[in-house]
């Protein structure tokens, strides 16, 4: 029999038992799509976690009181005992820090607050932050149009503001110039001196809604007590580590800790950022692929059985065709290639599925849609050798059928 023939023939036999074919197809599919849908999201993270780091400056890091990330099992009732790192240890470190490091910058931040300019406002989404006049350099944004915070704003305490591109298109459409226009921000008034150049998107979230008012007017009439985080940007890459090694210390002395006491603040960098990611995706992706394995498998199991109940079945179209001179290897062959067909197809649905499912995640993330080859060909390659491997021992028993006792 030809391979087209053969071909021919092994889709006529599925299709003579749709639903029992469907339901084993089913089962590739679930296993495939589990694996396909896990690791598209996953990479859409980490797409999102490279663009994000970009959030801080280059050769930059953050001292604050809680960790950027809580993965591996921490939690944050581990850390609320901590002191606020208050202002005047801000200051302190500063000065103690003197003048090596290229800047340190102060802040504290707010979500959840909403501008109003005349009778136009916005969502009540923006971030608030009070900040000193190192935050756009050491956080990596640049200023469009106006000035920048300046150190005689922190001084005196003023009320002005620097808003982001999100906040001008709201309250300023059809590029009306919102230079020295007052904006109310929770029922307070500032008088807007400057706006960032667009920054997009990072972990989903736009980094240009956002309005900067000098911390220390932040302090006085908004939240007092608030824990702040230190800004401090390297002069150079060469002194980064060292940049670190210094700040350390320094913020020790400036919280007044002994050397037997622990640090009670955490340091944030890139790279800590990207291991604490990779840890949390080794982990979800080895779950995945478990439950993968497991979920494959028992589809393979039952494309044995099923191909063994086919076998029972068509015993006598098998002797039929023995008895006429079909040859083993054919009758090898068709049952194989049903075998294939049910996990291949299962495969291909599970891709299609897993790929839009995690590119829901990346439209999150504000990605453009993505698709894992590597997993792909793996999964292509998976489903091949289930089939193969899961189907031999049917087709073995039926290309090795006595003609005679089939046909009795």
């Amino acid at each position: 029999m030809k391979l087209r023939e053969t071909i021919i023939q092994a889709a006529y036999s599925l299709r003579a038992n749709r639903l029992r074919s469907w339901l084993t197809t089913l089962g590739v599919a679930i296993g495939v799509f589990s694996i396909i849908a896990v690791m598209t999201a996953l990479q859409a993270v980490d797409q999102s976690v490279a663009s994000g780091l970009s959030s801080l400056g280059s050769n930059t890091f953050e001292i604050q009181k809680y960790p950027a990330t809580l993965f591996g099992g921490q939690g944050r009732s581990r850390f609320i005992n901590r002191p606020d790192i208050t202002y005047e240890e801000g200051l302190t470190f500063k000065k103690l820090m003197g003048t090596k490091p290229g800047n340190i910058g102060l802040k504290v931040s707010r979500p959840g607050n909403q501008a109003v300019y005349e009778n136009r406002s916005t969502n009540p989404d923006i971030t608030l932050f009070g900040a000193d006049e190192n935050f756009a350099s050491a956080n990596g944004f640049d200023i469009e149009n106006g000035r920048n915070l300046v150190k005689n704003d922190i001084r005196f305490s003023r009320n002005v503001a620097v808003i982001g591109r999100d906040v001008l298109n709201t309250l300023f459409p059809g590029g009306e110039d919102p230079a020295d226009k007052p904006v109310k921000v929770n029922g307070k008034l500032y008088r807007i001196i400057g706006v960032f150049t667009n920054k997009g998107a990072a972990f989903g979230q736009s980094q240009d809604n956002l309005i900067v008012i000098p911390i220390s007017r932040y302090l006085a009439h908004i939240d007092l007590k608030k824990s702040i985080s230190i800004t401090v940007q390297a002069a150079s890459q060469k002194e980064y580590q060292a940049t670190i090694d210094q700040a350390i210390g320094t913020m020790r002395v400036a919280r007044g800790l002994t050397i037997k006491d622990s640090n009670n603040f955490e340091l944030r960098t890139n790279e800590a950022l990207v291991e604490s990611f990779r840890e949390f995706e080794r982990t979800i992706s080895i779950g995945a692929f478990v439950i993968s394995f497991m979920a494959l498998v028992t589809a393979g199991v039952g494309i044995m059985n099923i191909m063994l109940v086919s076998v029972t079945e068509r015993t006598k179209e098998i002797g039929i065709r023995r008895s006429i001179g079909a040859p083993k290897r054919s009758i090898l062959r068709q049952f194989l290639l049903e075998a294939l067909f049910l996990s291949l197809t299962g495969g291909l649905i599970g891709i299609m599925l897993g790929t839009a499912a995690g590119n829901l995640v990346a439209l999150a993330f504000n990605l453009p849609p993505l698709l894992p080859w590597l997993w792909i060909i793996i999964s292509i390659a998976v489903c091949s050798a289930i089939g193969i491997s899961f189907g031999i021992f049917p087709a073995y028993k039926a290309a090795n059928l006595d003609p005679v006792e089939a046909l009795r």
